[in-house]
């Protein structure tokens, strides 16, 4: 007679709990700017095409170190980048607040980027090893969700927080919270469970399949990777989501005060919808695509059928967003558009790893870095079309801008009809 099989341990779900903590620190770190932004630009004397640039210094080098920071996690193990990559990033935050003019402030979230590059890639690498292939969209789902959330709230926390200190203090205090993450980690995570004390036979016999994507890959089959339709529509999808996104995160506050003549405090609490619900957008779509994959019979077919329904829907918010005359009701409609957005984020993810397999974390630190050139495009290009509509009539004239963020999800909902979303690069591979 075989053995009694031993109930599986619940080890792998501490690596869900990580990756929300640090999605959690990751978005406090990189939006607090947009709320410190109007502090910023009287205390140093910037116009709005200044301060959109400084926005767009950590998407330009977040961008540029995507596909390094995700191919090392491949070639390293993510217990290693990710620890390193955190640290990084938690210093150049706490030195932020020590900058004294345009240059050196840039310069400080461009290495504020370049050390963030690379932490969502890892953590996707991490899934790939850690979760079997059924838990992984829901996995997405809940990270994303908080990631949104630490979002949502940093501008009420930084409005908090400065009511105690200034500007320069905040982001000192704000950058000390990674060192104590990097710490617990790296004592606990390991590169694959089967080297972990917590994890049971049980647990790795769930994991069996998943494991193949652990150890060292820097081989990475660039050629492959280059010349698949799905990549390059990965990409594309991903820089049309990630276009209309970053203004919620950037220039939302500043357009909340300005438009709508909201003190800093009550606009922050506005500031909270798009981020608040577009963690429920991450969230709805992690629970209801595997209902939505049993009826339906097809995965593929499941991640197309949201991503499409999440991009026209955003499309169709915001443009309603743009016509209202009143914050709440604005706020409301973009807050559903980014809803709608966070529709796509779990399946899309999810692609990245199964497509990728064992390169998943270099896949993802690619299609990342084309959401991170839309993060340093989006806000300099909406920097100097403020300050041109400023100059020329007098007031900032945000609708422009706004509708070629409508425009942008529109043309996300024509591409993901064309994806393939679980054909592995393995077998393109083996064809070859």
């Amino acid at each position: 007679m075989s053995p009694v099989a031993e109930r599986p341990t619940k080890a792998r779900y501490w690596v869900i709990v990580f990756a929300i903590t640090l999605a959690i620190l990751a978005y406090i770190d990189r939006v607090c700017i947009s709320q410190a932004a109007p502090l910023i630009s009287r205390d140093l004397g910037f116009d709005k095409s200044q301060m959109g640039a400084i926005f767009g210094a950590f998407g330009l080098a977040y961008a540029l170190f995507e596909i390094p920071g995700g191919w090392m996690g491949d070639w390293m193990g993510p217990r290693k980048v990710l620890m390193r990559i955190v640290l990084w990033w938690s210093f150049f935050t706490a030195i932020t607040g020590m900058m004294r003019n345009f240059s050196s402030l840039w310069m400080a979230r461009f290495l504020f980027g370049a050390g963030e590059a690379g932490c969502f890639p890892n953590l996707t690498k991490a899934f790939s090893v850690w979760l079997p292939s059924e838990e992984r969209v829901r996995a997405q789902g809940i990270m994303w969700t908080f990631a949104r959330w630490g979002g949502a709230f940093t501008p009420p926390l930084v409005i908090a927080v400065l009511q105690f200190v200034d500007w320069r203090t905040a982001f000192l205090l704000f950058g000390c919270l990674g060192g104590v993450w990097a710490a617990i980690f790296y004592w606990w995570f390991r590169d694959n469970p089967k080297d972990h004390p917590s994890v049971n036979q049980g647990e790795l016999e769930l994991l069996k399949h998943a494991s193949e994507n652990a150890g060292s890959h820097g081989n990475v089959p660039w050629g492959l990777l280059v010349s698949n339709r799905s990549v390059w529509l990965l990409w594309l999808q991903y820089f049309l989501l990630s276009f209309p996104w970053y203004f919620y995160i950037t220039w939302l506050p500043t357009w909340l005060q300005e438009h709508y003549k909201l003190s800093p405090g009550d606009a922050a609490w506005y500031a909270v919808g798009p981020l608040l619900l577009g963690g429920l957008g991450s969230m709805t779509s992690g629970l209801i695509s595997p209902i939505v994959a049993n009826m339906t019979g097809s995965v593929k077919a499941t991640r197309r059928i949201m991503a499409c329904a999440g991009f026209f829907g955003a499309a169709i918010m915001l443009t309603i967003s743009i016509q209202q005359t009143t914050p709440m009701l604005a706020v409301l409609f973009m807050s559903l558009a980014s809803f709608c957005n966070d529709l796509v984020m779990p399946g899309a993810w999810a692609a990245c790893m199964d497509i990728g397999g064992k390169y998943a974390g270099t896949l993802a630190g690619s299609m990342n870095m084309m959401g991170n050139v839309a993060g340093f495009t989006a806000p300099w290009i909406a920097g100097i079309m403020f300050e041109a509509s400023k100059r020329a009539t007098g007031v900032t004239d945000y609708a422009p801008f706004l509708y070629i963020m409508a425009g942008a999800y529109l043309l996300g909902t024509l591409v993901w009809p064309f994806i393939d979303p679980v054909k592995p690069l393995t077998q393109e591979m083996a064809a070859h």
